[in-house]
This record gives structure tokens, C-alpha cells and sequence, in this order.
């Protein structure tokens, strides 16, 4: 078994993660494969893909079509561009929602955030590879083709960590950078006091001084107001920081190793109308039946489970020939 070898090869106890492959085939055959890895062969492109999904799953699989990934069992009784245009606005909106690092990002993964495209996304890999790293937002204005339009569109999305200017490194757009130190001054903290994440206390703060007369003299909405207070107090955030930490296994890797009444912890690939699908690191995903789901009754699956979950589960039943696995959510009394 693998995990075998390389706890031998590595002397000691080595734990293996699992790692959703679906669409790495696809990538490895493309031709961004191709010009990333052009001393590699397609096996090795993939593997390299499944191995950066661990790393960071948006920004690789950015670059693969999103029908390739697996999207449901119905997805091809849908009108092909109906369904590609809804995928990449989906794929847009988890771009935008976690943000960009301008100075570590992939052109791929540049091209989906707002008000870029893929030419500005190239130009700016560019312009980093000639230039070095970007040391403020407004530096992305010296590349090749982004406009003022485009800057105002894109900037809130794309982060700095390297910029002087704190700011730089949170979702506050540049146009409201002085609605945000007006705020900071209202409620009695410094810019230092953001860098160093001392802001425990703004919303108190900001409270007791009057949201309404504050966002007033701040010169924007109650909304923006709140959401400026979010972004002060974890500057640099990262939404995905919130997300259950990859599962870790030592023992488990084929359905031979399965036996009934085993605890396993697993993620949800699928949701369809009579359970769920998850994967608990063989090859082959699980079924947890709708009655098995919970002890209320559901009418579908979704009302208690999303694709992407991490849940505990139970081996019921494993038919080897067919390569069945039968799981259950309910803990064995």
C-alpha cells in the first residue's frame, strides 16, 4: 500500500490527505498545462494539480472548465451555455469573496476577478516578472492596458501584504480608504493599532460614539460603515481560514481496508435526490442513504448536507466485487 511505503521510506508515523482529483486530467492535457510544465508529462501535471489543490484548491482549480469538476448528475440536461455561464459566475463570485494576493496570483486566477480579463491578467504577471513585486494597489495602474475603469472595478479584490499602506491588504476599495481612517480616528485607535489587530473593541466603540452620526461623518452608509468595521479588525482575512482543516489519515486507502461499523471522517462530494456521496479516501465514494442522513425526516438530502462538507460517518455494508460502499450518519448504538 502507499501509505505503507512511505511510512517506511520516511521512517516514522506519515499522515495522507484526500484530495478531490476530478478534472485533473483535463488540466493535464490542456495547453496552460502544457506551457506551466512543458518538462512534464501528463501523468506528472497531474499529479502536481492534485498536489496544489491541498495548497490552495481555488487558486488551482481556477484553471480548469467547471463542467470538468463534477457538478451534479444533471448538469448535461442543462443548455451547455446556460449552464457555463452560470458555473463561471459562481467561480467569479468565490474568487471575489476570498480575494487575490496581486503578488502571488496565477494569470488564470487573475482573469476571474472583477473588471479583469485574461489580457490585463497576463499583463500583469508580466509587469510582476519584469518589475518585481507590487508594493501598493494603485501600482497596478502602471501595467500595460488597465485603465482607471478597470482599476476601480478590480481593486477592492486584490490584496498587497508587502504595501505600506495597511489598507492595501484588506477588501476596503481605495475610494473608501478615508472614510476608514476617519473611522479609526472617531473610535480612538491608530492605523498601528490595524496593523497590529488591536481593534477588539471597535464595535463597542463605535456603539457607544453612534453608528448613525459616525457613518455620517465618515460620509457613507450604515452597510459600508459595518463593512469597513469587518475588514479592520482582521486585516488580511481569509474567509476559508473559517473551513474545517483538511482530513488526515494513516490507515485507510482501499475498500479491502473497510470494515463494518468503522468511524471515518469524510467529505461530501455529492448531493443527489436518495443521499449523498462521500469520499472517505479509497477510490471509491460512499452512499449514505436518505435514511440514513438523520434521525428527522428530510425530504431531500440538501435540507441537511452541502457538497463540500466534512462529516463523520459509519461503514455499513462494502461489496468489494461491485465496489460498493454502503455509509451511515447515524451512530451505531
Amino acid at each position: 500500500m502507499t501509505c505503507e511505503l512511505i511510512s517506511k521510506m520516511a521512517g516514522g508515523n506519515v499522515s495522507y490527505a484526500i484530495v478531490n482529483e476530478a478534472g485533473a486530467s483535463v488540466y493535464s492535457a490542456s495547453p496552460l498545462a502544457a506551457k506551466e510544465f512543458p518538462e512534464y508529462d501528463v501523468n506528472l501535471r497531474s499529479a502536481v494539480s492534485i498536489a496544489r489543490r491541498l495548497q490552495d484548491p481555488l487558486a488551482e482549480l481556477v484553471k480548469i472548465d467547471p463542467k470538468s469538476i463534477g457538478v451534479g448528475q444533471y448538469q448535461h440536461d442543462m443548455p451547455e451555455k446556460r449552464l457555463s455561464q452560470a458555473l463561471d459566475g459562481v467561480v467569479e463570485d468565490c474568487v471575489n469573496s476570498v480575494g487575490v494576493d496581486l503578488n502571488t496570483a496565477s494569470a488564470p486566477l487573475l482573469s476571474r476577478v472583477a473588471g479583469l480579463n485574461t489580457g490585463t491578467a497576463e499583463n500583469i504577471v508580466k509587469y510582476r516578472e519584469e518589475n518585481g513585486a507590487f508594493t501598493s494597489r494603485k501600482q497596478i495602474l502602471k501595467v500595460p492596458k488597465l485603465g482607471a475603469k478597470a482599476f476601480e472595478q478590480c481593486a477592492g479584490f486584490l490584496r498587497v501584504p508587502e504595501s505600506r499602506e495597511i489598507l492595501d491588504n484588506t477588501s476596503v476599495h481605495p475610494e473608501s480608504y478615508e472614510a476608514a481612517k476617519k473611522l479609526i480616528e472617531l473610535t480612538g485607535y491608530t492605523m498601528d493599532d490595524v496593523k497590529k489587530g488591536n481593534l477588539g473593541h471597535l464595535m463597542e466603540r463605535l456603539n457607544k460614539y453612534g453608528e448613525e452620526r459616525a457613518a455620517k461623518e465618515c460620509g457613507i452608509g450604515l452597510m459600508t460603515l459595518f463593512d469597513i468595521c469587518k475588514e479592520l479588525k482582521k486585516p488580511g482575512r481569509d474567509p476559508r481560514d473559517e473551513l474545517p482543516a483538511p482530513v488526515l489519515r494513516t490507515d485507510v486507502l482501499e475498500i479491502k481496508d473497510l470494515l463494518p461499523g468503522m468511524e471515518l471522517k469524510g467529505t461530501v462530494r455529492n448531493v443527489i435526490d436518495f443521499g449523498a456521496f462521500v469520499d472517505i479516501g479509497v477510490h471509491q465514494d460512499g452512499l449514505v442513504h436518505i435514511s440514513q442522513i438523520c434521525d428527522k425526516y428530510i425530504r431531500h438530502p440538501s435540507e441537511a448536507l452541502s457538497v463540500g462538507d466534512v462529516v463523520t460517518v459509519w461503514v455499513k455494508e462494502v461489496d468489494e466485487k461491485k465496489k460498493r460502499i454502503s455509509l451511515t450518519m447515524k451512530k451505531p448504538k
